[in-house]
């Protein structure tokens, strides 16, 4: 098993979700340069800006935030988002994996409204995403207007 269910990232991921706590995303990183063994890299409290800082080009992680966004005037959504990021510099071979090693990360990060793979930090846009997420959710009541 890779160690995408092991107890620290499942209990990252119950606090992304939780109404209750702080935590707003995650970062999954291998563990070593060979092999398919995960490990829980870091958690944070600053969204999506924060997530997208916190990702290394190098490598090939994947990531899970909460987006809260106003659905209307009196309303706030919260949609989850899968992110598979293969950062610029990731080695040839990992970036093959990771299309066959994501299905297990997407097993244990099961709730999401949209997934969006990522190569640069610009592809992770708060803007951009909550456009996403509106057309995903279904209704909208701004208009397709963020």
């Amino acid at each position: 098993m890779s160690g995408a269910d092991s107890p620290e990232i499942l209990a990252a991921y119950d606090a992304v979700r939780s109404d209750k706590d702080e935590t707003n995303w995650l970062i999954i990183s291998y563990a070593s340069a060979v092999g398919d063994k995960l490990t829980l890299s870091s958690t944070g409290t600053g969204g999506i800006s924060e997530l997208a800082e916190k990702l290394d080009p190098s490598q090939a992680q994947y990531a899970y935030v909460r987006v809260e966004y106003a659905n209307d005037t009196e309303s706030k959504r919260v949609k989850f988002v899968m992110v598979i990021w293969i950062g610029e510099g990731t080695k040839v071979m990992r970036k093959a994996r990771v299309s066959i090693e994501s299905g297990a990360v997407k097993r244990v990060l099961g709730h999401h409204s949209i997934q969006v793979d990522a190569r640069e930090k610009s592809d992770l846009k708060e803007d951009d995403i909550v456009v996403r997420l509106r057309k995903a959710g279904g209704a909208d009541y701004n208009g397709g207007r963020g």
